[in-house]
């Protein structure tokens, strides 16, 4: 048995979970999420915890079992929370900004780069070099951040790039540092 699948949900009092046989949805106050769940595994509700279990103890269920639980209490941190990612352009002249439903990166290109936003993903730019990103979809919002990131890497030897909130780049010394 998954030693994360066997750990119980607590549901705050905020989020409604409506379970059927084969999909789950969850409403908060950010918003509605819905997952589709396999035969495999089984969801029970009590009062205020959801228990995920598997139906046999097959090695695609184990592994199953313990992904759909982290799903589901990810959809419920999501509505209720929400998540958020900080992501900080560091070098001369990167800069970012909000136009209408898109943002436009300056990242040393001969052209300034525009992003479409999608509608569950809200941006905030700080002091133009900051951008803070927010949604109740963890899946979402990390391939939208890693979008944003593949523009501009970090690269090791002048540290310049798009990083996220507290990452640290490993520096090389270059050619002089033989």
């Amino acid at each position: 048995m998954s030693r994360i699948g066997k750990l119980p949900i607590k549901i705050p009092d905020s989020v409604e979970v409506n379970s059927t046989q084969s999909n789950i949805t969850v409403k908060g106050k950010f918003g509605t999420l819905q997952i589709k769940i396999p035969e495999i595994i089984q969801v029970k509700q009590d009062s205020n915890l959801l228990l995920v279990s598997s139906k046999n103890e097959t090695r695609n269920a184990r592994s199953l079992h313990g992904l759909y639980r982290t799903l589901i209490n990810n959809m419920i941190i999501g509505v209720s929370e929400q998540f958020q990612v900080s992501l900080i352009l560091q070098g001369v002249g990167y800069r970012a900004a909000v136009q209408g439903d898109s943002i436009i990166l300056n990242l040393g290109y001969s052209h300034p780069v525009k992003i479409t936003i999608p509608k569950e993903i809200s941006v905030e730019v700080v002091q133009n070099t900051t951008i803070n990103l927010k949604a109740c979809d963890k899946e979402q919002l990390g391939l939208f951040a890693s979008n944003i990131r593949s523009w501009r890497k970090p690269e090791p030897y002048k540290g310049k790039g798009i990083l996220y909130q507290g990452e640290q780049i490993i520096r090389k010394a270059g050619k002089s540092g033989k």
